[in-house]
C-alpha cells in the first residue's frame, strides 16, 4: 500500500517530481532491487543510520548498496507488506515495512520497518538520507 498525502492538482512540478522518484526507490525495495534502489541516490549520498545496536555514517552510492547487502542480502523470502510516501517540509519521507526470512538472523519469520527522510537532489536523485531501522523482529504466531 503507498500513500500519498496531497492530491495531483495542488503538488508543484517538484513535488511531483519527488513523489515519482519515492515511487521508484519502494517499487526497487518491494522488488529487492538495491542496484535500482541506490540508482535514486546521488553519487556522494550521505547516508545515515539509526540501527538498534549502532549508528551507520557513510557516504556514496557503493557504501549505500553495501548495506542494503549486508541487512537484506541475505533474505530468503522478501515481501512489502506496507508502504508509505509522504513530504515533511520539502523532505520526502519513506517508510516501508517488509516481511521476510534469513537464516543468517535465527529461524523463523521477520518484519523490518525502516522510515527514511531525505532531500532530493538537483540532479533528481535522493541525497542526505537519514534513516530509522527497527531491527529483524519476530513476527507474532
Amino acid at each position: 500500500m503507498t500513500s500519498v498525502p496531497c492530491s495531483p492538482t495542488t503538488q508543484s512540478t517538484e513535488e511531483a517530481a519527488g513523489f515519482a522518484l519515492a515511487g521508484r526507490f519502494i517499487d526497487a525495495i518491494a522488488a529487492r532491487d538495491f542496484d535500482a534502489v541506490v540508482a535514486t541516490l546521488t553519487d556522494d549520498v550521505a547516508f545515515r543510520a539509526l540501527l538498534p545496536r549502532r549508528v551507520v555514517e557513510l557516504v556514496g552510492r557503493s557504501e549505500a548498496r553495501e548495506m542494503f547487502d549486508t541487512w537484506f542480502g541475505a533474505a530468503e523470502r522478501w515481501e512489502l507488506i506496507e508502504a508509505v510516501i509522504g513530504e515533511v517540509g520539502g523532505r520526502i519521507h519513506l517508510r516501508w515495512r517488509v516481511r521476510l526470512t534469513n537464516p543468517n538472523v535465527g529461524p523463523g519469520t521477520f518484519v523490518v520497518e525502516q522510515q527514511v527522510y531525505a532531500d532530493p537532489g538537483v540532479d533528481g536523485r535522493l541525497r542526505n538520507i537519514a534513516l530509522l531501522c527497527t531491527g529483524f523482529l519476530p513476527e507474532a504466531s
